[in-house]
């Protein structure tokens, strides 16, 4: 049976962890291992997550929760942290105010994978679409940036076409691309683009499950610093794409904004 882990990094999370929690404890699928890395936060984050632990002890064994309490350099490390811990086949980050969209997310993808594919040769990635929500968990819209019918590392040329938390990849290949710290906003851009080139260099499949994967809470850290993170972004579009190219999509970025206007 496909194990899933789920990685929740929080800091100072609790008014929108209980969401995440409840959404991880609500799939139908068993085989889920939930790593919580918590950078010592110091409001009521660790209070829920703990009253998560308790009321989940009765779980099948082949449903964990592992708790990390330390302090870390920040979101892309703690991230990390998560990717060491794992121990399932692929890893999905839900990070606080994200949801699963719907209870049966995890038994859809594993059934498709399981109808689909050799276990000798899974998909490196498996991805799919996200919607938005706001802090309430209220839909607000179906994300911008759609998700490719046949994904290529060559995609994110184009922008994040996938979103983080709709991108779940296999686990010894996320243990092989940590995150690079050196990047502030962005990292998980540049490591979705590293796995996916990995990917390509072994031959190994990015599967499309057409399914809407992730409600996403719209308010995150990358869009509270949008400015930093667009200039960021740039930077790691032009050391794996060129300069050219990268400046011809930024181009194209500004003249597609003014024609929706």
């Amino acid at each position: 049976m496909i194990r899933f882990t789920i990685a929740t990094v929080t800091y100072n999370a609790g008014a929108t962890i209980a969401r995440t929690l409840k959404s991880v404890a609500s799939q139908t699928y068993p085989a889920v291992e939930h790593i919580i890395v918590d950078g010592c936060s110091t409001d009521d984050t660790m209070t829920q997550i703990q009253l998560y632990v308790e009321q989940n002890t009765d779980q099948p064994l082949s449903r964990t929760i592992t708790l990390v309490r330390e302090p870390d350099n920040g979101l892309y490390d703690a991230m990390n942290k998560a990717i060491l811990q794992a121990r399932g086949d692929y890893l999905i980050f839900l990070n606080a105010g994200d949801c699963f969209h719907s209870t049966t997310v995890l038994k859809e993808v594993a059934k498709q994978l399981e109808e689909n594919f050799n276990p000798a040769r899974f998909p490196a990635v498996v991805y799919g679409e996200t919607d938005l929500t706001d802090a309430q968990g209220k839909f607000l819209r179906h994300r911008r940036l759609q998700a490719p019918e046949r994904l290529r590392s060559a995609c994110f040329l184009q922008g994040m076409l996938v979103c983080h938390q709709s991108f779940y990849v296999r686990t010894d290949i996320a243990r092989s691309e940590p995150y690079d710290l050196h990047y502030r906003f962005s990292a998980d851009y540049d490591w979705c683009i590293r796995v996916m080139k990995r990917a390509e260099r072994r031959g190994l499949a990015l599967y499309n499950t057409r399914l809407i994967l992730t409600d996403y809470l719209s308010e995150g850290m990358t869009t509270r610093n949008h400015r930093r993170s667009l200039l960021e972004r740039f930077r790691l579009m032009a050391h794996h794409y060129g300069w050219t190219r990268a400046l011809a999509a930024h181009a194209w970025f500004v003249v597609r904004a003014c024609i929706k206007r």
